[in-house]
């Protein structure tokens, strides 16, 4: 760029580097970071009026134009790979409707799953929650169970589509044996005490 190999020329340029970066738009506000916070527009101060009549004047302005374009540019570049970075890990979102099914994060009922098993164990979705109502674009009303102490409102980050198993996955429940009218089941072993 404009600094040399030793980069010893760091306090000389450092103020003109500034400059520059405050006299361009930000992309969050789409104003300059000068006048967001002065507000008025920086006093660059480098017109010339007279041609020719200061020499080393002269030369002092084209290098700082030349510069300030080096750096200008730059900056576009490094906000073009920002940008490219953090869009890796953007996605298109969901689309959820009412009565779909879904699958809820663990990461906010951990509390509530101590005590079952290590901490990294534990399933990292549960359910098939019904989707009651659609709050807005980020958010949804779930029918939750009773087990599941959370305010039922949750942010689409924390829910993910339920997928049911394969067919040949599914585990079947044994039937019921009917005595004296009620359903019944046999229990082949108690596991625990």
């Amino acid at each position: 760029m404009f600094i040399d190999h030793r980069q010893e020329q760091w306090p000389d340029w450092l103020g003109i580097a500034e400059l520059t970066y405050n006299n361009k738009a930000h992309s969050s506000t789409k104003m300059l970071p000068f006048k967001t916070n002065y507000r008025q527009d920086p006093r660059i101060g480098f017109e010339m009026r007279k041609k020719g009549k200061y020499e080393g004047a002269e030369k002092f302005v084209t290098k700082m134009k030349e510069i300030q374009k080096e750096v200008k540019a730059a900056l576009g570049k490094a906000q073009e790979e920002m940008k490219k970075y953090a869009d890796r890990k953007r996605g298109e979102a969901n689309e959820y409707k009412v009565g779909d099914l879904v699958m809820l994060s663990t990461k906010d009922l951990k509390y509530q799953m101590t005590g079952r098993r290590t901490e990294k164990l534990i399933e990292r979705f549960v359910g098939s929650y019904k989707i009651k109502k659609i709050i807005s674009a980020n958010a949804v009303k779930l029918e939750l169970s009773s087990t599941i102490r959370i305010y039922p409102v949750v942010n689409i980050s924390r829910i993910c589509r339920y997928i049911g198993q394969v067919e040949e996955q599914r585990k079947e429940q044994p039937t019921p044996v009917i005595i004296k009218g009620e359903e019944e089941w046999e229990v082949e072993r108690i596991l625990n005490k």
